[in-house]
């Protein structure tokens, strides 16, 4: 018991006289708490998500509804009618209400699309579900066709995104930072071998790795689950192998010059978390406050996760997914030069 003692109060010690090692430990649960109270203020969630184009009606006017008022429903402005049209027809939102044409539109497949046009009943907005238009501010009702996309189709992007960030992140970052501590740098500064040619080693192994098991995660799960496949198959791969070379450079960064494991193990936790959180990993940021979308579009993931199911969901080609290739470069080429300038062997 007295060695066990020994050894346990050494190792509190040893934390609690690490300051950024306790720092990290305790800003990152207290930001991730406050982050998620800001992007969810409300006790509930939403049940039924309807895009709008236009001013609502203001309350008491004529063409006011009750319907704009119930809770559980959750608002989405859009600027033109395409974007939540296509959302719409991938069974992403439930309704579509143009107030400035006097429509309205439903997937005819959607089930959360025929509860709301129930709800909307003949005297809201005039509305007639089951025959001509009553009133005379009546809403024309229009429709749009789609199959749904699944979850676990939408997820996906997310699964290899988090596969690259964390194996890119731990694999180079982490491996160089426990060399440096272990005198490993040291030792190889001894020799021949220039940085430029450990650190291009480091990288082309990490890539090699990371798109070896990321295709490996996705051809494997496919096999049973079909994902969803609409556009191109040698864009995705450009996608991926743009992302984990951004990864991967964003690792060197924070290990050029970190010696303490612990350390390192804080700071990429500052990165990942804030990261899966916030680049629309497991749910999307439509509705969210404007200042957390914006926050997400500081991440690389973000753009990888939005250039990913843009192909795979919707078949965007190189026109539509040309700004996020162009983020996820630049960031790669600032990375690598940070990590050239800030990189040290000790």
């Amino acid at each position: 018991m007295k060695k066990f003692w020994a050894v346990f109060v050494a190792r509190n010690l040893e934390f609690f006289r690490d300051r950024s090692t306790l720092i990290f430990n305790l800003v990152l649960p207290i930001a991730l708490i406050f982050g998620f109270a800001f992007a969810f203020p409300g006790g509930g969630g939403t049940t039924y998500k309807i895009g709008t184009i236009g001013e609502a009606p203001a309350i008491g006017s004529p063409m006011d509804s009750a319907f704009l008022h119930y809770k559980y429903l959750q608002f989405v402005p859009y600027s033109s009618l395409e974007a939540p049209l296509d959302r719409l027809a991938h069974h992403q939102i439930d309704m579509v209400i143009d107030f400035t044409k006097g429509e309205y539109y439903v997937n005819e497949s959607s089930a959360n699309g025929y509860v709301l046009e129930r709800m909307l009943a003949p005297s809201s907005f005039g509305l007639a579900v089951a025959g001509p238009p009553q009133g005379g501010s009546a809403f024309a009702k229009k429709t749009v066709s789609g199959a749904p996309i699944r979850y676990v189709d939408w997820f996906i992007p997310g699964v290899i995104g988090i596969n690259i960030l964390f194996g890119s992140l731990s694999g180079v970052g982490f491996v160089i930072v426990r060399y440096r501590r272990n005198g490993v740098l040291k030792r190889f500064k001894a020799t021949p071998l220039r940085a430029f040619e450990f650190v291009g080693a480091q990288v082309m192994s990490r890539f090699f790795i990371v798109a070896f098991i990321s295709v490996l995660i996705f051809t494997g799960t496919d096999l049973v689950l079909h994902f969803r496949m609409a556009g191109s198959w040698a864009l995705l791969a450009l996608v991926n192998a743009l992302a984990i070379l951004c990864m991967i450079a964003l690792g060197l960064v924070f290990a050029s010059r970190i010696k303490s494991e612990e350390v390192a193990g804080g700071i990429m936790n500052l990165i990942t978390w804030p990261m899966m959180i916030l680049s629309g990993v497991f749910f999307s940021l439509e509705g969210t406050p404007a200042a957390m979308q914006a926050a997400s579009r500081a991440f690389p993931i973000t753009y990888y996760i939005e250039a990913s199911r843009a192909i795979m969901l919707d078949g965007a080609g190189l026109a539509q997914i040309a700004g996020d290739l162009g983020a996820l470069a630049a960031m790669t080429a600032v990375f690598l030069a940070a990590a050239a300038f800030l990189f040290k062997w000790e």
